[in-house]
């Protein structure tokens, strides 16, 4: 029997957690990729190492997991146990996102943030409209871009 307690087991569940290649990332590359657009892939010079990078229009793409980065969405929820643990986690990674976001757009980059909650769940969008708004974004100037459900 496994003990999910034990610290061990614990490490090895959470080295299964996929932070790249997720399926709302894929789906997101595909649409992209069929609309037209050529993009890289986890580009680790910049900060925050985002999902997709378009040199071409000067935008860096984020597909953020709604748990992991504490999006306030119907998705989202404390984990009952350990709650200092996951308060810190979470928080951390919430900062991070914060501050990749600030040095990439001083060093002239835009920035978008698809939420997992866009792609599914209950509130989640058509795969069409979420294409139409990142594809309108990549066209416009505009800084910044936010999709999530609705």
């Amino acid at each position: 029997m496994v003990d999910v307690h034990d610290p061990a087991t614990r490490s090895r569940n959470m080295a299964a957690i996929r932070g790249s290649h997720t399926k709302p990332e894929i789906m997101i590359r595909k649409t992209l990729h069929a609309a037209g657009f050529r993009f890289r892939l986890h580009v680790r010079d910049l900060p925050g190492k985002p999902d997709l990078v378009f040199p071409k229009y000067q935008a860096v793409i984020f597909v953020n997991g709604c748990f992991w980065h504490h999006h306030d969405c119907h998705l989202f929820k404390w984990p009952a146990t350990r709650d200092a643990f996951w308060r810190e986690k979470i928080g951390r990674n919430v900062e991070n996102d914060a501050m990749s976001v600030t040095r990439l757009q001083a060093m002239g980059w835009r920035v978008a943030t698809v939420w997992e909650c866009a792609l599914r769940g209950k509130n989640r969008l058509a795969p069409t409209v979420v294409t139409e708004r990142l594809t309108a974004w990549l066209k416009s100037d505009n800084e910044t871009l936010t999709v999530r459900g609705e």
